[in-house]
Parts: structure tokens; C-alpha cells; sequence
């Protein structure tokens, strides 16, 4: 894959944009999927207080950070096997990176960070679907902020966001109904601890 022309484009584009853009970019790209993290607290943190328990509610919230986290792994596995250059270091005539270039042996293909933010956006939208208007663009825009800032191909963010999105729907599917079963025994356990952290599911409540 060559996408060369196309990280032109965009570099070139990042530099015409205000200086200000490009400092939310950069921070964007580097805190966003922070972002994330607060959302995966909030959606566990509704789930294990929902009135009346749903088994499968707090199922789906606690596998959001887990299967981003499988997603994260898988990503670093293929990085590891394909020993791409970063753009900033091999495209000739681009613009210069807005943010350092990272150093020789991190590879650039696929994006790790969009892998995340796929597998993220899309975990949290099964979890909460009314979540997918602002989880799906958030996604996005971390893809294209990597190009943006320039140390992305353009294909890098493209197979990152299709590896973490399509990874994140079969771990899902796979992962649910065992994630049901757990939660259900360990809400039933007694131990104080475990009971806090999946709530007390509605055989407990009053």
C-alpha cells in the first residue's frame, strides 16, 4: 500500500490550517483516547447501579476496556511483523511532522492508536448504543489526527480503525455470554469488594 500523495495532501493541509487547530490537533492526538477511559467509567458506573440489574448491561461495560485492550495486543503483534517507516522519516517533499517523529523501530503500520479508538468507539456504542453519535466520530477524528500531525500513512489509520472496529464485534460476540456468567457468579459471591465492583444485581436488591 502506498498512500503517499494522500499524507502529502493532508500534511500540507495541517500547516495552512490556524496555529491554534493545529495545538487542539496535537492535543487531541496525543490525550484523546483519555476520552475513552472516561467513557468506559461512566457506562460501567451506569451499568452496575441500573435499577433492577441488567446482566447484560454490566456485561458489555466491563468488556469495553478489555477488548480494547485485545485490540491493542493484536495491533502490536501485526506492528511487529510488518516493519513499515513512519512518513515523516520516509516520504520525501512532505511537510514536516507537527508533533516529533517517533523514534526508528516504533513502524507505522497499522496505527495503534486508531486500532484503539475503533475498537473503543465501537465497544462502548454495543454497550450503550445512543453512545455511537459521539463514540463513532471520536474514533475518526483520532485516525485522522494521526495523519494530521504526520507520523500516520493514511492507510495506517484506515486498517487501524478496520482492525480495532472488526476485532472489537467479534470479541463481543464471543466474549458476552461468559462475561454474563461471571459477573452474575461474582455478584453472588458475597465478597464485599467484587459485589461493589459489578453492583449487587437484583436478587440482592431490596
Amino acid at each position: 500500500m502506498d498512500s503517499s500523495d494522500l499524507y502529502r495532501d493532508i500534511t500540507d493541509f495541517a500547516h495552512t490550517t490556524p496555529h491554534w487547530v493545529q495545538k487542539v490537533v496535537e492535543v487531541w492526538t496525543e490525550y484523546g483516547l483519555l476520552v475513552f477511559g472516561l467513557l468506559y467509567i461512566s457506562v460501567w458506573w451506569r451499568a452496575r447501579g441500573k435499577q433492577g440489574g441488567d446482566p447484560r448491561a454490566l456485561a458489555l461495560a466491563v468488556l469495553a476496556p478489555l477488548v480494547t485492550a485485545l485490540v491493542y495486543v493484536a495491533s502490536e503483534v501485526v506492528k511487529s511483523t510488518i516493519d513499515e517507516e513512519r512518513p515523516c522519516r520516509a516520504v520525501a517533499g512532505a511537510a514536516a511532522s507537527l508533533i516529533p517523529c517517533p523514534p526508528y523501530g516504533d513502524w507505522s503500520f497499522p496505527s495503534n492508536h486508531s486500532a484503539i479508538a475503533g475498537a473503543a468507539a465501537v465497544a462502548l456504542a454495543l454497550a450503550v448504543p445512543r453512545l455511537a453519535w459521539l463514540t463513532l466520530p471520536m474514533g475518526l477524528l483520532m485516525a485522522f489526527s494521526r495523519v494530521f500531525v504526520g507520523v500516520h500513512y493514511p492507510h495506517d489509520v484506515g486498517m487501524g480503525l478496520l482492525l480495532g472496529a472488526s476485532l472489537a464485534v467479534l470479541a463481543v460476540a464471543a466474549l458476552t455470554g461468559p462475561m454474563i456468567r461471571l459477573t452474575t457468579a461474582v455478584q453472588g459471591s458475597g465478597n464485599r469488594l467484587a459485589v461493589w465492583f459489578t453492583g449487587p444485581g437484583p436478587a440482592h436488591r431490596p
